[in-house]
């Protein structure tokens, strides 16, 4: 027998004990606090409140507030809040799509990926391509790429600020890399295939859905 989902109400009283837990672990003027705990709380109390928001949002759609409000509240757009927290059916089979991320190393893959084509190792890069990418993506392309890309926002900087994006699209793992140039903020999209494969890369400005 499988335990039912908590309520709202029980959730929020999780996360304020942890909370609590954790701000009484910090703040103890006896001792320095032991700081491993406090990390492993700190994660706590950050899964709990996903689960809370999570919660929220599905709320808030089943009260009938659109995916629009929704972005509009959390700074982002529509198509990033659905893809965050929206429930897709897939149209092969009538069933809700697993949106599990089971490609631990996708953030880690995307961002090695990413510096090995800026950088121009590309020998290094097309040994995690698929065939449809390995065959498409040539010198002349990656170098047409770039000067679109140069022509916007200038050189090349390094990487930018934040984590990578991770999510499950349909059967992809699709990453989203910070990237920083001269003039402005940009994001390389690496899209992995079933097979971990890259299936896509593209450089995108940062509000691209």
């Amino acid at each position: 027998m499988t335990d039912s989902p908590m309520s709202l109400a029980g959730l929020a009283a999780r996360l304020a004990e942890q909370a609590a837990a954790l701000a009484g672990s910090a703040g103890s003027p006896v001792a320095q606090p032991a700081y491993l705990d406090l990390v492993r709380r700190a994660e706590d109390v950050d899964g709990l409140a996903e689960q809370v928001l999570k919660l929220c949002v599905q709320q808030c759609r089943d009260a009938g507030h659109t995916w629009q409000e929704i972005g509009d509240l959390l700074g982002v757009t529509r198509q990033a809040a659905f893809q965050r927290f929206g429930k897709p059916i897939d149209p092969r089979t009538g069933e809700p799509m697993d949106k599990t991320v089971r490609m631990t190393d996708a953030a880690a893959r995307a961002t090695e990926i990413a510096a090995a084509v800026l950088d121009g190792r590309m020998d290094e890069a097309r040994r995690s391509f698929n065939a449809e990418v390995l065959a498409a993506f040539t010198d002349d392309v990656r170098l047409d790429g770039l000067a679109t890309v140069a022509g916007l926002v200038g050189a090349f900087e390094g990487f930018g600020e934040g984590e990578p994006f991770v999510r499950r699209i349909g059967d992809h793992t699709v990453v989203d890399v910070p990237l920083r140039y001269e003039a402005g903020d940009m994001k390389a999209r690496v899209a992995f295939d079933t097979d971990e494969k890259v299936a896509g890369l593209f450089i995108l400005a940062p509000e691209t859905p």
